[in-house]
C-alpha cells in the first residue's frame, strides 16, 4: 500500500472520494551507497593499519570490527569473534593478554612481554548487546545494507558437491581468500573486488565443523539427526493414537525432543503452603460468619430497633458482596513464558518470520485533553517495537477529526525514521522517548562505548526539536480561524465540523512509504477518522473501535490485535512476543480470546494516596479470575484473536471415547447407553427435518471479494444474505471474516482497498447489522470493556493474565481527588448500565460456556455500585449512636464477643495471607481499602442515580468539574482542588462522625464513668468511618503553609474535647457540698 497517496476522504452514501496531497510531497528517496567499511559494534569506521591496509581483527571469518573495539575485546571481553566465535589472535601492535599462544609470524618485540591479565573473569561484554540485529553480516541475508550488490564467486562449498535448497550460497562456511594488496589480510566477503582471484582457503581440522556455519559438513549431519527424531516422533504419536490435528495438550504426555517443539507458557500454581492456609481460612470466615448472623438476627435491640434492622441488612448485604467477590480468587495462578522458544519455532535463521501479523489500535478523541506529544510518544513505542515490522500496523482513531492530531503524526512519522533505528540498535528500554530521557539511571555503567554516548545525546537534541514543533501546533491550535483550518495546499480541513465531516484515512508509513535513516522498513501507520453526521448513534468509543476492526480487516487483516489508550506506552518491547506465546502455543488449541495484561501507571506519588495503582484488583483478583476461565477485559493493553471479536464460538475440544468394562452384561450395558441413543436420534431427526447441517465457520470455499482487483475464492459458511446481516454489505470485509490466520490476496488493488476502507467507516454502516450486538465491542455501557469480554466467555472462550516481570504497558492515572472520582464514577455508572441491560450475567448466557465461578466474578463487576446505599447508611450510623446515645447491638455476653473477635480476626487474617501469595504490600492493601469506602459513598452513590435516570427516564445527567489554578513542581496537582458534587457526601459523614466523637465523649464526661464502657463501641465505630475517609479529608483540606493534615483534624478534635472539660471542671469558682444560697434581703430574725 503506497504510504505517499495522501490523504483518502470521502462518504459511501454520497459517493465521495477525494485524494488530497500533501504540499510538496515527493517519492522516498533512494537509500546513500554503503561505501567502505563499518565497525558492527560501536558503527565508527574500521580504519587502516599502520600499513595502509584494512584493518580486519578476525583472519576466520573477517567480521568488520575496528581496532579501538578489538582491544577492548581482547582486553574485557570475552576474547572471541562475535560472528564465527573464533578467538581473537593477537595482531602486530597490540598487546599480550593472558591465553595468547606463541606464534612465529609476528615479530613484534615492542609489546611482546606487555601482558595484561583481565581484570574481571567472566565479564560480558557489552557489545554482545548492541550486535543484536547485526548478525547476519556475512551469513544471512544483509538486511541492513539493502542496496549493496553481492558478488559470489564460483568456489567449491563444503557440502560434498551438493547445494542445500533452503541455505542461501552466502550462508556456506567456506570464506574465500582474496588475495589482493599483497595477500596479507581477507577481506569481507561482501565487499569482494569479482575482478581478484579467489584462493579458497582450506579448513581448520583443529576447529569444530559446526563452527562453519550452515554450509558444513556437520550441518549436514544434525539434519539427518533431526529428521531421525521427527519419524521416531511421529511413530511414538501413532502408536499412543494421537492424530496430528489434536494439539490440545489433553492427550498423553510425548516426549519433547526438541526444545522448539517445547510448550511456549506454563503455569505456576500458588504454592500449596500459601494457598492452603488461604483457603482455610476463607471456609472459617464462612461459617463464623453463619453464626455472627445467627446472633444478630436472634438478638435484637429492643430501644433501637431501626438501628438494628438497617446495621442487621446492611451486613447481610457486605456478606453477600465478600461472598462474590472471594470465591473466584479460590484457584490463583502465574504464567511463565519462553520468548527464546518462540523465536526457536518460528524465527528459524535464514528465513522469514513466521509470527502472526498483529494489528494495533490507538484512540483518541480530543487533543486539547489528551495531549498530541502524549498520543506521539505512544506511537513512536509501537513502531520501535521488538517484532518483524512487515507484521506490524498501528492504527490510529481520532474520534475528533482534529487536524492537530493529523498533523502531529505527520511530524511523528519523520522522527520515528530517527527514533526506530536508535532503539533498535541500542536495545533501549522503554521506547517512547519521553519516558526513555526521563529516566534517572546511569547510562554510562557497564563501560559502554562512546559511539552510544555520542548518538544518544545526538537522539536527545532531535526530540528536544521535535517537541517543539508538537507544542507549537498545540499553541497555534488554541485559536481556531474563523473559516476554520485549511491544508498547506488551500484544501479546507475536510473534519473542520466534528459532528458533520467524511470518512479520511492516511497511510503515513508503510511497506513501500520512507524507510528509516539506515535503509530499513517501518512499519505501518495508518490515521484514520471515520464518518460523522447529524441523526446517527455513532456509540463514542466503543463505535471507533468497531470502525478499526473493519479498517485494518480491509488493509491488512493481522489475525491479533492489540488495542491502547493514547495515554498507555509500550513499556517493554517484547510485550507482542509475549502475547504470542499464549495466541500461537498449539498446546492451547486456539481458545484464547484475547490475552490481558495489567495496568501500571507512571507519575503516581509515592504514597499512591487515592489507590490509582489498583494493585489489589491486578495482583490478586486477575490472578485468581485467570485460574478459572481467564481475566476480564480492561479497555487498554489486551491483545485479541480477531476471530473471537467477530461473535464466533469457541472451538470444541474433542472428547475421548467413552470406555464400557467387559464384566457388565451386555444388557446393563445397553440400558445405560439407552438415553444417549435416544437423543441422538432426536438430534438426528432435527437435522433431518432442517436440511443439511451448517459447515463450520472456517470452512473456506465458495464467495469471491467482489471488488476490483481482487479474485480470490473464499468460503461461504452461511447464505449471502445472513452473512451481509452480521456483518455489513461489504463483499471484502465479509470475505476477510472468513479467514482464520488472516492476511490479504496478494493481487489486491490497493486503491479499491482504501474505497472499500472508506466504505466500512461510513455512518450508515452498521444499520441492521449485529455490529455491537453480537459482533466487535458491544453497545449498551459506557463500560464496554467490561461487556466484550463477558460475551466472549459466553461463547466458551477462555482469556490469559500474563503479567511479565517488566510491566508491558505503562500510561498516566488521574492525580488529584476530584478527577479520580470522576474516574471511578464513570466505571460505576458503566456497571449499573450492565445491570439493567439484557446482559446481565445474573441472567444472561445460562447454558453457555461461561464457567460458575467466572459468572461470580462477572456479577461482582455489575453489582459493586449498589453497595454504595448500604454503605452510606453503615457510615452514618456511628454518628447517630453518639448523638442518640443508642447502639445496633445489646449488651454482649461472653459467647457473643467471641463471635464478635472471631469475624475480626477471620476478616484481617485473610487480607494477610492474600498479601502473603500475592506480594502485595499492606500500604497498597490499605490504601485499597480506603478508597474502596471513600468511592462507595461518593462515586458510586452517584452512579447509581445516574444509571437510574438515564435507562429508565432517559435523562443524562453530567456532574461537572471547575479547578483552579496549581504550583509548578512535582506531584502539584496532587493538591490541586476541583469542587464537584461527587464531594458532598463523603464531606457531610465526615463532618457528621466528627460531631458525634465530640458529643459522645461530651456525654460520658457529664454522666460519670460508669457511662465510659458503652461508648468505647460506638467510638470505635465511628473511628473506623473516620479512618478510612482519612485519604478524602487530606485530599479535601489539602495543604495549607504545608502543615500536615492529621495536625489540623486533631488539633480541632482535642481543642473541642478540653474545651468540654474546661466548662466541666470550672476551678475559678469555688466549690460548696449544699446548695448554693443567696441573700433575698428580708429579716427572718
Amino acid at each position: 500500500m503506497e504510504a505517499s497517496a495522501g490523504l483518502v476522504a470521502g462518504s459511501h452514501n454520497r459517493n465521495e472520494l477525494v485524494v488530497i496531497r500533501r504540499d510538496g510531497e515527493t517519492a522516498p528517496r533512494p537509500l546513500q551507497q554503503l561505501s567502505g567499511q563499518i565497525c558492527q559494534i560501536c558503527g565508527d569506521d574500521v580504519g587502516l593499519t599502520s600499513d595502509g591496509e584494512l584493518f580486519v581483527a578476525c583472519n576466520e571469518c573477517a567480521f568488520p570490527v575496528c581496532r579501538t573495539c578489538y582491544e577492548y575485546e581482547r582486553r574485557e571481553g570475552n576474547q572471541v569473534c562475535p560472528q564465527c566465535k573464533t578467538r581473537f589472535k593477537r595482531l602486530k601492535g597490540c598487546a599480550r593478554v593472558e591465553g595468547d599462544e606463541e606464534e612465529d609470524d609476528i615479530d613484534d618485540l615492542e609489546n611482546e612481554f606487555n601482558f595484561m591479565g583481565r581484570d574481571r573473569h567472566g565479564m560480558q561484554f557489552i557489545a554482545e548487546s548492541m550486535l543484536q540485529g547485526h548478525m547476519s553480516y556475512g551469513r544471512g541475508g544483509d538486511h541492513d545494507m539493502p542496496h549493496v550488490v553481492h558478488t559470489m564467486p564460483q568456489v567449491p562449498l563444503l557440502t560434498n558437491g551438493e547445494m542445500v535448497d533452503d541455505i542461501p550460497p552466502e550462508q556456506h562456511a567456506l570464506v574465500p581468500s582474496f588475495m589482493g594488496g599483497g595477500g596479507k589480510r581477507i577481506h569481507p566477503l561482501p565487499f569482494a573486488d569479482p575482478g581478484l582471484p579467489v584462493q579458497p582457503r582450506s579448513m581448520d581440522p583443529s576447529k569444530d565443523l559446526a563452527a562453519y556455519g550452515y554450509g558444513s559438513v556437520a550441518w549436514k549431519e544434525r539434519v539427518e539427526n533431526w529428521k531421525q527424531k521427527q519419524e521416531k516422533m511421529q511413530v511414538m504419536r501413532s502408536e499412543n493414537g494421537v492424530k496430528d490435528g489434536d494439539s490440545n495438550g489433553d492427550g498423553p504426555d510425548l516426549p519433547l525432543m526438541d526444545e522448539a517443539r517445547q510448550p511456549l507458557s506454563r503455569k505456576l500454581p500458588i504454592s500449596s503452603a500459601q494457598i492452603n492456609p488461604y483457603r482455610m481460612i476463607i471456609i472459617i470466615r464462612l461459617v463464623v460468619v453463619g453464626f455472627f448472623f445467627h446472633y444478630r438476627v436472634t438478638h435484637p435491640v429492643n430501644d433501637a430497633y431501626a438501628l438494628w434492622l438497617i446495621s442487621v441488612i446492611c451486613e447481610i448485604w457486605f456478606a453477600c458482596s465478600w461472598i462474590l467477590d472471594q470465591f473466584p480468587k479460590w484457584l490463583p495462578i502465574e504464567r511463565e513464558t519462553y520468548l527464546d522458544r518462540l523465536s526457536l519455532r518460528y524465527e528459524k535463521e535464514g528465513k522469514p518470520s513466521q509470527l502472526s501479523h498483529v494489528d494495533i489500535y490507538v484512540s483518541t478523541v480530543d487533543p486539547m485533553k489528551e495531549p498530541p506529544l502524549v498520543t506521539a510518544n505512544t506511537v513512536l513505542s509501537i513502531l520501535a517495537v521488538d517484532y518483524p515490522v512487515d507484521k506490524v500496523s498501528c492504527y490510529v482513531s481520532d474520534d475528533g477529526a482534529a487536524m492537530l492530531t493529523f498533523e502531529a503524526l505527520s511530524i511523528t512519522s519523520e522522527f520515528a525514521r530517527k527514533w526506530v533505528p536508535f532503539c533498535k540498535k541500542f536495545n533501549i528500554e522503554p521506547r517512547a522517548p519521553e519516558y526513555y530521557f526521563q529516566q534517572k539511571i546511569d547510562y554510562l555503567k557497564d563501560k559502554v562505548l562512546p559511539s552510544f554516548v555520542k548518538e544518544r545525546r545526538a537522539m536527545k537534541r532531535e526530540y528536544e526539536e521535535f517537541k517543539v514543533r508538537i507544542n507549537g501546533l498545540v499553541a497555534k491550535a488554541q485559536k481556531v480561524p474563523e473559516e476554520g483550518w485549511t491544508m498547506q495546499d488551500g484544501t479546507p480541513w475536510p473534519g473542520n465540523n466534528v459532528r458533520d465531516h467524511p470518512g479520511m484515512i492516511q497511510v503515513f508509513l508503510g511497506q513501500s512509504g520512507l524507510h528509516d535513516m539506515d535503509g530499513n522498513e517501518l512499519p505501518r501507520l495508518v490515521y484514520v477518522s471515520r464518518e460523522k453526521r447529524p441523526g446517527f448513534n455513532h456509540h463514542k468509543k466503543a463505535g471507533a473501535m468497531n470502525s478499526l476492526v473493519r479498517v485494518s480487516a480491509v488493509l491488512t487483516n493481522a489475525p491479533y490485535l492489540l488495542n491502547l489508550d493514547c495515554d498507555h506506552y509500550i513499556n517493554n518491547s517484547k510485550a507482542l512476543r509475549e502475547s504470542m506465546c499464549f495466541m500461537m502455543d498449539p498446546l492451547l488449541a486456539k481458545k484464547v480470546c484475547y490475552v490481558q495484561f495489567p495496568q501500571r501507571f507512571d507519575g503516581i506519588d509515592r504514597h499512591d494516596r487515592y489507590a490509582n495503582r489498583n494493585i489489589v484488583f491486578f495482583d490478586i483478583n486477575m490472578k485468581g479470575l485467570d485460574g478459572i476461565q481467564g481475566p476480564i477485559y480492561v479497555g487498554t493493553g489486551c491483545v485479541f484473536r480477531r476471530q473471537a471479536l467477530y461473535g464466533y464460538d469457541a472451538p470444541k475440544t474433542k472428547k475421548p471415547p467413552t470406555r464400557t468394562c467387559n464384566c457388565w452384561p451386555k444388557w446393563c450395558c445397553c440400558g445405560l447407553c439407552f438415553t444417549g441413543k435416544k437423543k441422538n436420534k432426536v438430534k438426528n431427526e432435527k437435522k433431518k427435518k432442517g436440511g443439511r447441517e451448517e459447515p463450520p465457520a472456517y470452512a473456506l470455499e465458495g464467495i469471491k471479494y467482489g471488488v476490483e482487483g481482487i479474485s480470490k475464492d473464499i468460503p461461504l459458511p452461511l447464505p449471502t444474505t445472513k452473512l451481509q446481516k452480521k456483518f455489513g454489505q461489504s463483499p471484502v470485509f465479509v470475505a476477510s471474516t472468513l479467514l482464520e490466520h488472516g492476511g490479504v490476496p496478494e493481487d489486491a488493488n490497493p486503491a479499491s482497498l482504501l474505497k472499500e476502507a472508506i466504505h466500512v467507516i461510513s455512518c450508515g454502516y452498521e444499520d441492521k447489522t449485529d455490529w455491537g450486538k453480537e459482533v466487535g465491542w458491544i453497545y449498551g455501557s459506557v463500560t464496554e470493556d467490561i461487556l466484550t469480554g463477558f460475551k466472549m466467555h459466553c461463547h466458551g472462550w477462555r482469556s490469559i493474565y500474563c503479567v511479565p516481570p517488566r510491566a508491558a504497558f505503562k500510561g498516566s492515572a488521574p492525580l488529584n481527588l476530584s478527577d479520580r472520582l470522576h474516574q471511578v464514577l464513570r466505571w460505576a455508572l458503566g456497571s449499573v448500565e450492565i445491570f439493567l441491560s439484557r446482559h446481565c450475567p445474573i441472567w444472561y448466557g445460562y447454558g453457555s460456556g461461561l464457567k460458575w465461578l467466572e459468572r461470580l466474578s462477572y456479577i461482582n463487576a455489575t453489582v459493586y455500585p449498589w453497595t454504595s446505599i448500604p454503605l452510606l447508611a453503615y457510615c452514618t450510623l456511628p454518628a447517630i449512636c453518639l448523638l442518640t446515645g443508642k447502639f445496633i447491638t445489646p449488651e454482649l455476653s461472653t459467647v457473643a464477643s467471641l463471635w464478635f473477635l472471631s469475624l475480626f480476626i477471620c476478616i484481617f487474617a485473610t487480607g494477610i495471607l492474600e498479601m502473603r501469595w500475592s506480594g502485595v504490600g499492606i500500604d497498597d492493601w490499605w490504601r485499597n481499602e480506603q478508597f474502596w469506602v471513600i468511592g462507595g459513598v461518593s462515586a458510586h452513590l452517584f452512579a447509581v442515580f445516574q444509571g437510574l435516570l438515564k435507562v429508565l427516564a432517559g435523562i443524562d445527567t453530567n456532574f461537572t468539574v471547575t479547578s483552579k489554578q496549581s504550583d509548578d513542581e512535582d506531584f502539584a496537582e496532587l493538591y490541586t482542588f476541583k469542587w464537584t458534587s461527587l464531594l458532598v457526601p463523603p464531606t457531610t459523614l465526615l463532618i457528621l462522625n466528627l460531631i458525634g466523637v465530640v458529643a459522645g465523649i461530651s456525654n460520658a464526661i457529664n454522666n460519670g464513668y460508669e457511662s465510659w464502657g458503652p461508648l468505647f463501641g460506638r467510638l470505635f465505630f465511628a473511628f473506623w468511618v473516620i479512618v478510612h475517609l482519612y485519604p478524602f479529608l487530606k485530599g479535601l483540606v489539602g495543604r495549607h503553609n504545608r502543615t500536615p493534615t492529621i495536625i489540623i483534624v486533631w488539633s480541632i478534635l482535642l481543642a473541642s474535647i478540653f474545651s468540654l472539660l474546661w466548662v466541666r471542671i470550672d476551678p475559678f469558682l469555688p466549690k460548696s457540698d449544699g446548695p448554693l444560697l443567696e441573700e433575698c434581703g428580708l429579716d427572718c430574725n
